[in-house]
Formats: structure tokens, C-alpha cells, sequence
């Protein structure tokens, strides 16, 4: 069964050493207003600062279709200050960790799992890989399905696990977001060296791909101590 939700894509910069401050706020004391808005939390990392910008976190959250997410810009958004004042309090505290970010809206892919399904088939790991992909203009659904039908088994067979696969929504079909997991840091070793060598599966799928992934980026993540897919628990 296709996954038929929708997500929120977080990409945020952290002031100075706040990164934990950061996170402990957004897993302890938004996911439960984030609950009670119907959005449930996949995830949230912080990235390793020798793989890309730092210091950042990344945030996933899931919402239950485009009326959902409709629903949520509308309650945020309806005030003369354009936030909710519910969440005052919260906007005060956070704007002292947290300096601006970058946000993307993104659409899975059909055998993406759900928050539920990522929970109950023990998806985490101690090692999260990012990807970033440009993709032909127009193409991208086409890239996840050749993921889907061609890469899954090979990544599983380099010890990644698949969190999600998704298209970012509202520009030219043409970026997708993937996140893996590693159980550890020797799993993330080993996997890194076959891309990177790369051994003759991963040669495979990118001769493959030439053409329609036309750039990529993996950036590493490690997971908030309350992150659900490492407790098992949603937040």
C-alpha cells in the first residue's frame, strides 16, 4: 500500500553550543503540541559537522495529507503575527537555540514507511545517512521508482536501512531526500568504503542513474536521545 501522507522537512542552524538545548526542546516539549496538531515525529538529529554545516539539526515530521498540512498553516498562520499564540512560550525559548533553517515540504515514495510502520519494523540506527539529490527537472518520481526497483537491495546488502524516501514538493520535480540508517559506526565504515571505492553494485547503479541523478550529497546524522525511531516509542 502506498504511503499517503505528506512531510515537514526541518533543516535548522543552531546558535553556538545550543544544539541539545535545541533538540531536547523539540522532542520533549514540541512533539506534544505537535501531537495534538496531528503530526507525528519520524525524527530529529543532529548533523556531523565533518559531513556538511554546522552546527545543525534536521526534523521530520509526518502529517496526514495536503488537507492536514492545509489545516496546520491555517491554525498557525491565521493571527496578525502570523504564529499561533499558543505556542508563544515555545517560539520564545526555541528562538534562543536556533538562528533560521531551511524547510522543505516532501512527498513519499510509495514503499516510503510511515512514522508507524518505521517504528514497528525497527528502522533506527546509531549512524543516520542524509542524501540530498538534484535530480533531471521532471524526473524525480521517476529516480525513486528506480530506488525502489533497483537500489533497496543493494543498499540493504551494504547494511542501510531505508527511513524515508521522498520528492520535494513545490519546485520542478527535481530533488529528492533520502535517509538511511546504520546500526553503527563500523556499519557506516564499511558502507562509506563501498560507495566510495565504489564496488561493482554501486558502479552498476550509478551508470544507471547517469543522466537523472545529476548531483547528491550525503551528510551524517546522529539521533536526539528521544529520537522515536531509536526509543521505539512516538513522541
Amino acid at each position: 500500500m502506498a504511503n499517503p501522507k505528506v512531510y515537514i522537512h526541518e533543516l535548522v542552524d543552531i546558535i553556538g553550543q545550543n544544539r541539545a538545548k535545541y533538540m531536547h526542546h523539540m522532542t520533549a516539549n514540541w512533539a506534544p503540541l505537535a501531537a495534538e496538531r496531528g503530526m507525528g515525529c519520524l525524527g530529529v538529529w543532529a548533523t556531523v559537522g565533518s559531513t556538511g554545516r554546522w552546527p545543525q539539526t534536521v526534523n521530520v515530521w509526518e502529517l496526514d495529507g495536503w488537507g492536514h498540512m492545509a489545516a496546520n498553516f491555517r491554525r498557525e498562520l491565521s493571527h496578525p503575527t502570523h504564529q499561533d499564540p499558543a505556542l508563544a512560550r515555545w517560539w520564545a525559548e526555541a528562538a534562543q537555540y536556533r538562528s533560521g533553517g531551511l524547510d522543505r515540504v516532501l512527498v513519499p515514495a510509495p514503499y516510503s514507511p510511515t512514522v508507524a510502520e518505521a517504528l514497528a519494523q525497527g528502522r533506527g540506527g546509531q549512524v543516520y545517512y542524509h542524501e540530498l539529490v538534484s535530480v533531471a527537472p521532471g524526473r524525480a518520481r521517476a529516480f525513486l521508482d528506480q530506488v525502489g526497483q533497483e537500489w533497496l537491495a543493494v543498499a540493504g546488502d551494504l547494511g542501510m536501512v531505508l527511513v524515508g524516501a521522498w520528492r520535494t514538493a513545490m519546485v520542478n520535480d527535481s530533488e529528492a531526500v533520502l535517509i538511511w540508517s546504520l546500526a553503527d559506526w563500523d556499519a557506516w565504515g564499511r558502507a562509506q568504503a563501498a560507495l566510495d571505492a565504489p564496488d561493482p553494485q554501486v558502479a552498476r547503479w550509478r551508470q544507471r542513474t547517469e543522466g537523472l541523478a545529476l548531483d547528491w550529497r550525503g551528510t551524517l546524522m546522529v539521533p536526539a536521545p528521544l529520537c522515536p525511531l531509536n526509543t521505539g516509542r512516538p513522541l
